[in-house]
């Protein structure tokens, strides 16, 4: 017996509609919450009105209601499964012939689908209002004017050219017009052959290239040679640099890829940005296994008794795996794991144990 796609589309829309107010009442819950972490906040700083305090909620929460995605996708479809069953509607159609299976693919879909729309839609536009709401909270609640943040190593920048490699080195940054102070630019060819360097007291980045004032030009067995000004082409830009010192939560998705190129190609580590990107991959089977999480603790509830034991369970469960999920991903962050199995792995073990779990309890 197949289950019919008028019974597939109810139980589909059963679910989206109970995951969108799932996920408006946490997002009205979470804002409120912020708006009174940020109204405590700033209390003490001056020239902050309510407007703004508001708008930086408002701005904070896409970013915020993504990751409660998840949880919201488990709770619709325990609440889905669970209002299905004590209708009799599932026993109903069990009695006919369908599986569970058969009854879970139209909710396996819709939960992949939040995912990709997620992923691709609300990502971006929540990156955007991320990055705004980062800008606004480093003005006016830690009164800084730059996110660029340097070591007291300085700032290194690798550059990798048609037929040299440089590496270059600031002693300081001024953050607003971005320039460079006691500069040093090592120049390789080739298999790392040294081949000289440049010393200047100041650099700009202006245009895509790197304008060094009264340069003087050193190379093995010869005198310093002053240049005065030296020109260094780069596809970096004040915009780039500034944002890899950012959370990878503020760029979009769609950019992520090419940014992580530029970072890897300039010596910037990479490792939180190929992280994210990975984890974002993976969000779509990981709601999928929200969802087999659900039926598992929801389905049998009637026949079996202890629903609230059962939920209690499933909602643990979800928190259990969250709590893995940071675990594994900060051992990628410091790549004591590789970042590849970092970003899957989370997704990989739930779907397995929801798999596993939903096996025992209707076909074992």
């Amino acid at each position: 017996m197949y289950s019919s796609a008028t019974f597939s589309r109810y139980i589909g829309r059963q679910f989206v509609t109970w995951f969108c107010l799932l996920l408006l009442i946490l997002l009205a819950i979470i804002l409120l919450l912020d708006l009174v972490e940020l109204l405590r906040r700033a209390g003490s700083k001056p020239n902050i009105t309510f407007g703004l305090v508001l708008e930086m909620a408002f701005l904070k929460l896409p970013n915020i209601g993504q990751q409660i995605f998840p949880f919201a996708i488990l709770f619709a479809g325990m609440f889905t499964f669970w209002r299905l069953t004590r209708n009799a509607e599932l026993v109903v159609a069990r009695a006919v012939g369908v599986s569970a299976w058969q009854f879970l693919m139209p909710v396996l879909i819709a939960a992949a689908l939040i995912g990709v729309f997620k992923v691709t839609v609300i990502n971006p536009i929540g990156a955007v209002f991320i990055a705004k709401y980062d800008a606004l909270e480093s003005r006016y609640l830690k009164l800084r004017r730059s996110s660029l943040d340097i070591s007291r190593a300085g700032l290194w920048l690798r550059q990798n050219g048609e037929r040299e490699q440089l590496f270059i080195h600031a002693e300081q940054v001024q953050p607003i017009t971005f320039e460079l102070s006691g500069v040093t630019v090592f120049r390789f060819e080739g298999d790392m052959n040294y081949v000289g360097r440049v010393d200047a007291p100041r650099a700009t980045l202006k245009d895509r290239k790197w304008e060094l004032a009264e340069a003087v030009v050193r190379r093995p067995k010869k005198d310093p040679e002053p240049v005065g000004r030296y020109t260094i082409p780069t596809e970096l830009d004040k915009e780039t640099i500034e944002e890899s010192f950012a959370p990878p939560e503020t760029i979009s998705f769609w950019d992520l890829p090419r940014f992580i190129a530029t970072l890897e190609s300039t010596g910037f580590p990479a490792v939180r940005h190929r992280l994210h990107y990975h984890a974002l991959l993976a969000q779509p089977l990981l709601f999928c296994a929200m969802v087999l999480f659900a039926a598992a603790f929801s389905l049998r509830l009637p026949r079996r008794g202890g629903a609230m034991l059962m939920v209690t369970g499933g909602v643990l469960t979800g928190f259990v795996l969250f709590i893995m999920s940071d675990v594994i991903r900060t051992l990628g962050m410091s790549e004591t794991i590789p970042v590849l199995m970092a970003a899957w792995a989370p997704t990989a073990i739930s779907l397995l144990l929801g798999t596993a779990v939903l096996l025992h309890l209707e076909d074992g």
